[in-house]
């Protein structure tokens, strides 16, 4: 669940839906996202959002002021054919990792803290533009085995890069670093990194 904020761009994934509902006329879209009472611009982008759908009966606008919470998001993402992140501004992105954890496919904005989540093309979609995502997202639907493999892939590399045993084991070379210890074999993970 993200913001609706102009910065995850929810106008550029509608743009994106509505290139893939010419391929696959029955696909719908949920934009789920999180309102703050004392946000008046989230207040106002939010109403944009709703105002660009036009009125379009196969997108879900969403918040948690329609009761919508952790256990409906989980269900979204669980049950969707992709998980969209179509940020041109982001942080570390915790929504891309949730999707990938949930082992969806996940297409999303190739910026900030994203790409040290997603290989392009390896565990997700990077892309650039409304049409990118909308090829991505085609992609996905025409080869869906092919998208739940790259999926698996994107599990597995949050379960090794960021969750508590990496950070465990990251912390515990460290310490042994600064104590003199051999710490052979134990090199920090780093997200992201060459592999050998």
């Amino acid at each position: 669940m993200s913001r609706f904020d102009p910065w995850k761009d929810p106008l550029g994934v509608i743009d994106a839906y509505r290139r893939v509902k010419k391929r696959f006329p029955e696909i719908q879209l949920a934009l789920v996202g999180s309102m703050a009472h004392d946000d008046p611009e989230g207040w106002d982008f939010y109403n944009q959002t709703v105002a660009y759908a036009d009125g379009d009966p196969d997108v879900y606008i969403l918040s948690n002021l329609n009761n919508i919470g952790g256990v409906e998001v989980n269900a979204f993402q669980v049950h969707s054919n992709a998980v969209i992140q179509k940020s041109i501004r982001e942080g570390f992105g915790l929504t891309v990792t949730e999707g990938l954890w949930k082992t969806r496919p996940m297409v999303a904005g190739r910026v900030g803290g994203i790409v040290r989540q997603i290989q392009d093309g390896e565990t997700g979609w990077l892309v650039d533009s409304a049409e990118d995502c909308a090829e991505a997202c085609i992609e996905i639907l025409r080869d869906p085995a092919e998208a739940r493999l790259r999926a698996l892939k994107g599990k597995e590399f949050v379960r090794r890069n960021f969750l508590m045993p990496r950070l465990l084991r990251d912390w515990m070379v460290l310490f042994n670093t600064l104590l003199g210890n051999d710490t052979a074999g134990a090199e920090l993970a780093v997200a992201g990194a060459s592999r050998g």
